[in-house]
């Protein structure tokens, strides 16, 4: 991967709407040979796909909360955990950690009353958990914008 392949990658991070015209023009190439080098950068798995950003107030989702989770050291056990978290929808992001909290969740709901009852109803109920402590998110200090594709 050469300095044009990380600026294509940084300026795709910014804004993954970019057109090829503009892509190319920001990163000093023409277009044929810029969609050339976007697509082997798809094709080498680089490249993972496009997301528009949503604000999570305008669907109802503005209450985040990261919950660390202690599940029994079980392979079979934490499996099932793992799997169980693929059908919560509000869990947006999962994260198996060594040492202890075993699990790092990131979710996402209405509301202090909507967390209550997915804590009680689910997230409690899953396999294998032995301990859940929640942490309120009180303000984003900084917004995830990307990773850093310096060389």
């Amino acid at each position: 991967m050469d300095a044009i392949d990380r600026a294509i990658l940084r300026e795709l991070q910014a804004d993954g709407r970019l057109s090829n015209q503009e892509l190319a023009a920001r990163v000093g190439l023409t277009p044929s040979p810029c969609m050339r080098r976007v697509r082997q950068l798809e094709q080498d798995g680089v490249i993972l796909g496009y997301r528009a950003v949503i604000d999570p107030e305008a669907v109802n989702r503005g209450f985040e909360v990261l919950v660390s989770i202690e599940v029994e050291r079980d392979r079979e056990v934490v499996e099932a955990f793992e799997a169980a978290l693929q059908d919560i929808p509000d869990v947006i992001e999962a994260y198996r950690l060594f040492g202890s909290p075993g699990c790092l969740l990131r979710i996402a709901v209405a509301d202090l009353r909507a967390y209550e009852r997915l804590w009680i109803e689910k997230l409690t109920a899953l396999t294998g958990v032995k301990e859940v402590n929640s942490q309120i998110i009180m303000k984003r200090v900084k917004e995830p914008k990307g990773l850093p594709v310096d060389g």
